[in-house]
C-alpha cells in the first residue's frame, strides 16, 4: 500500500465549507423554530439567509467542478452484489473482525454505501432543502408568479424535514468517518491532508 493524494484542495474545502455551512444552518434553523434560544431570532434569521446563499453558491460551483473534472461518476451507483457485500460488513463483517468488501482507490474513492448516500444528499436532500428553503424565502411574491395555491404549511414541512434528514446524515457521516477507519481517525484525516493508502 502507498499513500496516494486521494481528495484534491478543492474537494477537501469544498467538502469542510459544505459541512461547516450546513451545520450553521442547523444550529440557526433550529433557533428560528424556537427549539432554544442562543442567538437571538433576528441574528439566526440573518446568518441563516447568508448561510443558505453561501451553500447555494458552493454547491452549484461543486456541481460544475464534478461535471468538468470527471467525478461525478464516483456517485454512480455499484452493482446490488456489492451493496450487499458492504451492508453485510457495515453490520456484522466490522464487529467480528472480517475483511473490507471495498478496496478505495483514487479512481474509486467510494464504496457502495457511500456512493448511494452521497447521490442522496447531493440530488435529493440538498436540493429539496434548497427549493424548499427558496420558496419560504420569496413568499411575499408567491401570487405574482403564480403559485398562490401552494401551501406554506406544506414548504416549512419539506423544508423542516430536509433538515432532519441533513442532520441524520451529518451524525451518521461523522459516525462512521470516526470510527470505521483501520487506523484512528484515519478517514478524518485524510478530508484534512488529502493523503490515504491506495
Amino acid at each position: 500500500m502507498q499513500q496516494v493524494l486521494m481528495y484534491s484542495r478543492f474537494e477537501r474545502l469544498w467538502h469542510w465549507s459544505q459541512g461547516l455551512l450546513i451545520i450553521a444552518l442547523l444550529i440557526t434553523g433550529f433557533e428560528i423554530h424556537g427549539t432554544y434560544l442562543w442567538l437571538g431570532f433576528e441574528s439566526a434569521v440573518n446568518i441563516h439567509i447568508i448561510a443558505a446563499w453561501a451553500l447555494i453558491g458552493i454547491w452549484v460551483f461543486g456541481v460544475f467542478w464534478h461535471m468538468v473534472t470527471g467525478e461525478w461518476k464516483q456517485y454512480i451507483p455499484s452493482s446490488s452484489n456489492k451493496l450487499i457485500a458492504m451492508l453485510k460488513y457495515y453490520g456484522i463483517d466490522i464487529f467480528v473482525g472480517g475483511g473490507h468488501p471495498h478496496h478505495k482507490t483514487r479512481k474509486e474513492k467510494l464504496n457502495p454505501m457511500q456512493r448511494l448516500a452521497y447521490l442522496s444528499l447531493h440530488v435529493g436532500m440538498l436540493p429539496f432543502a434548497v427549493l424548499s428553503g427558496l420558496l419560504y424565502f420569496f413568499y411575499p411574491y408567491w401570487s405574482s408568479i403564480g403559485l398562490s395555491d401552494l401551501s406554506l404549511l406544506f414548504v416549512a414541512l419539506v423544508h423542516t424535514a430536509m433538515a432532519f434528514a441533513l442532520l441524520a446524515f451529518l451524525i451518521v457521516h461523522l459516525y462512521l468517518a470516526l470510527t470505521t477507519s483501520e487506523e484512528p481517525l484515519g478517514y478524518l484525516k485524510a478530508m484534512i491532508l488529502g493523503r490515504e493508502n491506495e
